[in-house]
């Protein structure tokens, strides 16, 4: 009894040191990412969290859908820790005085599209070939479905209406969420709509639509390169909290690296979020996806500036209004 209370003693005594060797298991933090729609524009999300990145930097990420440009406000309120948003409305609200942060940038091409109705198409005789000023003039007077009003694909729209001659004026908006935009779509209460995949190209692959622009095409050329999903938060957060940002930042590395590297393993998670979506038109939507998005998501200053030319442009912003420089509003640091 002696000899067996001396050995459990000694048996505690090495499990007590070996434990106290031990390297302890770092505890993962905690964050909320507000999207603003439903969709594969956010495809970096949806492979970090599905492909396990996250949880390879000790990270745990709920998501939260805030319509619009009101992802990017919570982001500013403080509601949520990060957002992906476009760079126009990192640029505009730096100009009404709230300096957001934006640690990557996942896309670098516009990533919509803007479809009509195929029998407005046909009886218009429209030419999918045509250069994109004709093509354009077909959205004059139309009925179209977007994500927010004063979003980026809202701009997106009036620009390339812009680019066809029509008045900024002369085409009516409808926001909706993408399922209800392919519901009016299919009851033609609308007559076309922009969106990024799966949406534009699910009506494009049943030929019930055609396309007017394609953005991951590169159209117009004179939104390329553009900002249009960035990765935000506030800057004061990676003071307080380095290594979230610097996990964060490096999930959307990796995330990148996968979409290029691995698209069978990133097409088979699309399978699985989408499972309603029609087989065909996922190859499609990844691969429109991959043109857009930068092999390391490093934020461009060029596509930020592009970003900010966009409020301009679409009516959203005076001239006088544009940035004079873009320093602080981004940080390669956390893309290393």
């Amino acid at each position: 009894m002696a000899r067996m209370s001396r050995f459990g003693m000694i048996t505690g005594v090495c499990a007590c040191l070996l434990g106290a060797i031990a390297p302890a298991r770092a505890e993962s933090e905690r964050a909320i990412l507000a999207l603003p729609a439903e969709g594969m524009n956010f495809l970096a999300y949806y492979v970090a969290e599905d492909l396990g990145l996250f949880a390879q930097q000790q990270l745990e990420i709920k998501s939260v859908v805030i319509a619009g440009v009101g992802s990017f406000n919570a982001v500013v309120s403080g509601s949520v820790e990060f957002s992906f948003s476009s760079g126009s409305s990192l640029t505009r609200a730096a100009a009404h005085g709230q300096r957001m942060l934006a640690l990557a940038q996942m896309n670098n091409l516009p990533v919509w599209d803007i479809v009509v109705r195929k029998d407005i198409a046909d009886a218009a005789h429209f030419d999918p070939k045509a250069p994109l000023a004709l093509r354009a003039q077909i959205l004059k007077g139309r009925t179209m479905g977007i994500q927010g009003v004063n979003a980026l694909d809202h701009a997106y729209l009036k620009i390339v209406a812009k680019i066809g001659g029509s008045e900024l004026e002369g085409i009516t908006v409808a926001a909706m969420a993408p399922p209800d935009t392919l519901a009016a779509f299919s009851r033609k209460s609308i007559d076309g709509f922009v969106s990024g995949p799966p949406w534009a190209q699910q009506v494009e692959d049943d030929g019930s639509a055609v396309a007017v622009a394609i953005g991951p095409n590169g159209e117009p050329g004179s939104l390329v390169p553009i900002a249009s999903s960035l990765l935000i938060t506030r800057p004061q957060l990676c003071v307080e909290h380095r290594s979230l940002c610097m996990k964060m930042g490096h999930a959307m590395v990796l995330a990148s690296k996968a979409v290029h590297e691995r698209p069978q393993d990133v097409l088979a998670l699309l399978q699985k979020r989408f499972d309603k979506v029609k087989p065909s038109v996922l190859p499609r939507s990844l691969d429109a996806l991959a043109k857009i998005m930068p092999p390391v998501p490093k934020v461009d200053l060029v596509a930020l500036r592009k970003a900010d030319e966009i409020n301009v442009d679409a009516g959203f912003m005076q001239p006088g209004d544009l940035l004079k420089s873009y320093d602080g509003l981004s940080s390669d640091e956390f893309v290393q």
